[in-house]
């Protein structure tokens, strides 16, 4: 995810005039499914940006310039035909985004976890000199205690809900459906954290609207190039 060279083309993200589909502050970029690097499982274009997820396991991130700011609006449609377990063993159902997200081993997760309790997860996985998941495996995580939080609302299937996560230096906040329910300092452990947004599931169908902040200012506008595979997939 590193060594950003190429240009972004006209039109690749769509800008929306202050805010989108998850309360991002300021303004946002519509992010459609064929700006997504999926770097395991698949995403399944809808109508409009919309896309889909079926795959037990899913990780992609956004291929182009954008804040550390990031927000979903999804319908939460069930289990995956399939399950697939964690590096821990455990089967977790879960949707969440990706900040800072380096590569692999180094990335900040923001996760709502569905079951068997409905609680929103902040976790730093920080693995230096480390970069592909070969190399780090399911090594380097911390989750990190709020300095102020709220429960999110249960999950139940057919329902829609929002979830967005802004990221400035290591203070992070988000929220769902709206209403804040977590906000700390993520720690220095993050501070040095160089990469794209992005998102993750496990177990879940979803559909989704994707949206990402707009760097404010001047900047270069690029693309990295795509790469997928278990070594780079978180």
């Amino acid at each position: 995810m590193r060594g950003f060279k190429l240009i972004l083309p006209a039109g690749l993200l769509v800008m929306i005039a202050n805010g989108g589909c998850a309360q991002i502050a300021g303004n946002t970029l519509a992010v459609s499914p064929s700006k997504l690097c999926v770097t395991e499982g698949a995403v399944e274009a809808q109508e409009g940006n919309r896309f889909s997820v079926e795959s037990s396991k899913m990780r992609a991130y956004v291929n182009g310039w954008t804040s550390q700011a990031i927000g979903a609006h999804f319908t939460y449609l069930g289990p995956t035909a399939e399950e697939s377990r964690l590096g821990s063993g455990e089967i977790r159902r879960q949707f969440g985004l990706k900040l800072g997200a380096q590569n692999a081993c180094n990335l900040v997760y923001v996760m709502w976890r569905f079951e068997p309790q409905s609680r929103i997860v902040v976790s730093v996985k920080r693995n230096p000199g480390k970069t592909l998941s070969s190399e780090c495996g399911n090594r380097g995580y911390q989750n990190i205690k709020a300095r102020h939080s709220g429960p999110p609302p249960a999950m139940g299937r057919g329902e829609t809900h929002d979830l967005g996560a802004e990221m400035k230096g290591t203070q992070l906040r988000v929220m769902v459906d709206g209403k804040e329910v977590w906000d700390g300092d993520v720690g220095p452990e993050a501070r040095d954290l160089k990469g794209p947004v992005g998102i993750r599931s496990d177990n879940v169908r979803l559909g989704v609207d994707l949206e990402a902040g707009q760097v404010e200012g001047p900047h270069p506008h690029f693309l990295a190039a795509c790469k997928s595979g278990p070594g780079v997939s978180d």
